[in-house]
């Protein structure tokens, strides 16, 4: 995320228009890869044989993947200001130009799409026939600061992640008007703070039963992933450290993440997709060409897609994705 800060920076986050751009299809290839198997549990989650594919590539930094009802992968280019669309025959279209830096994308109910905007300071709801509106932008009368990934509860709830980078300067930028970087609720039109703890809330995944929230922290300084419990009215209590992976020297920072329908959580960190236990234990990492930013499953449910900075990839996956809400 850090390398697309500095990228939007060059850009000044700058909004363009342009005609929608078609690409021709590409085959998938298969990709030098590393599978690290660290427990036995992990074969039962990536059947061993199981090949990492490179699927489309030549983007800026890529984020956000979220499978349609259509049967297509959209996903956000941070830098490029644009969420473009992947067919599984290898058709590249895009979707929205400009995106005002788009980041995570979820599913909303009756086809919408909810967009987490960098440079538009704001989490947009985009209807099934493209109209973008606002679901919030500010919080106690004031701006956010750059709202980055987000999560659907059962009960119509959103969670989203707020840190500081679609801001040039981050915490020091004189546009930044809350002054900390806040895990949200948005239940009926109201907007609560759930927690300021994280320098850097990042990725968020809810688990299958809906009593655990997992928040990423993408900080160079303190690379973790928290833990909280979800209370009957949507707060948290008991946070706590899921996993630590400050002393990692991979490249990479934990970032997007998603929970399987097991409760395992994969989540992208230093060096690829790290896997986990409900209980925290490290089961086994996917490291593909690129260090991914985000995953998401697609096509069968056990298509595991992972956005890597300037490429999409796949792997097959033996478990079945935690079903979205909506």
């Amino acid at each position: 995320m850090k390398r697309c800060l500095l990228v939007l920076g060059v850009l000044g986050l700058a909004a363009c228009s342009a005609p929608e751009v078609r690409q021709a299809a590409a085959p998938a290839v298969v990709v030098d890869e590393s599978i690290v198997r660290k427990d036995p549990a992990f074969d039962a989650l990536v059947p061993v044989g199981a090949k990492i594919e490179k699927v489309a590539a030549g983007f800026q930094f890529i984020e956000g993947p979220v499978w349609r009802p259509e049967g297509v992968l959209w996903f956000s280019d941070v830098p490029g200001n644009v969420i473009r669309q992947w067919s599984p025959d290898g058709k590249l279209e895009e979707v929205l130009r400009p995106s005002e830096n788009s980041n995570g994308l979820i599913g909303g109910k009756d086809g919408t799409l909810v967009i987490c905007q960098h440079s538009g300071r704001r989490v947009a709801l985009r209807s099934k026939s493209g109209v973008l509106t606002t679901l919030v932008d500010r919080f106690e009368g004031r701006k956010l600061n750059s709202p980055n990934d987000a999560v659907y509860h059962s009960d119509g709830s959103l969670y989203f992640t707020d840190p500081p980078y679609g801001l040039a300067k981050q915490d020091d930028d004189p546009g930044k008007e809350v002054a900390f970087n806040g895990v949200y609720r948005l239940a009926n039109g109201k907007l609560q703070a759930l927690t300021t703890e994280l320098s850097r809330p990042n990725g968020i995944a809810l688990s299958p039963d809906e009593k655990t929230l997992y928040v990423a922290n993408s900080d160079a300084n303190r690379k973790l992933w928290m833990r909280y419990g979800v209370m009957p009215d949507g707060s948290l209590v008991n946070g706590r450290v899921f996993a630590d992976v400050t002393a990692e020297k991979a490249e990479g920072l934990p970032d997007g993440l998603k929970v399987d329908s097991n409760g395992n959580v994969w989540a992208t960190g230093p060096g690829g997709v790290w896997v986990f236990s409900p209980e925290g234990k490290h089961l086994g990492t996917i490291k593909p060409a690129e260090v991914p930013a985000n995953v998401g499953w697609g096509g069968d449910g056990k298509t595991l897609y992972m956005t890597a900075r300037t490429g999409l990839y796949r792997i097959q996956t033996a478990v079945m994705g935690k079903k979205a809400v909506y």
